[in-house]
């Protein structure tokens, strides 16, 4: 494979786990979980040893949750090209989060301090685009 072909991978996989973040923040769980495998593995930060099995599986963990306002913020990511439809990926987050504002978009932080942690994922190549097969987070700072 040449280099051009790497970089695009590269840059594919980084704007998936980007994008992913957005949408998590956005609350929007169908469009989350429509990033994943149908048999993807999912583990949370905070459960890095629970994992959630299959796409619909990681939808409802995701609709399960309460409600709060979060702020993911992503560094340090570094792809691994496989092969021109396998790929790993290694990044950190940084995590805030706060109580639903009552009375409009902005809220004050409100909940624990920001948790940093991580995420390492295999990243596989269907028709709709780059995917999560599996995405392990953990933490490394409460």
């Amino acid at each position: 494979m040449d280099a051009e072909a790497v970089f695009r991978i590269e840059h594919a996989c980084a704007r998936l786990i980007r994008h992913y973040a957005n949408l998590n923040d956005a609350g929007r769980w169908e469009d989350v979980a429509d990033l994943y495998t149908e048999d993807a593995i999912f583990c949370r930060p905070s459960a890095p040893d629970e994992e959630i099995h299959g796409r619909a599986a990681i939808l409802s963990s995701f609709l399960a949750r309460p409600g709060r306002m979060t702020c993911h913020l992503v560094t340090n990511i570094v792809v691994d090209v496989a092969s021109d439809r396998e790929a790993a990926a290694f990044s950190r987050i940084v995590l805030y989060q706060a109580d639903p504002a009552p009375d409009g978009p902005v809220a004050r932080h409100t909940l624990a301090q920001p948790l940093i942690g991580t995420f390492t994922d295999r990243l596989v190549l269907l028709k709709a685009g780059w995917r999560f097969s599996e995405r392990r987070g953990s933490l490394t700072i409460r």
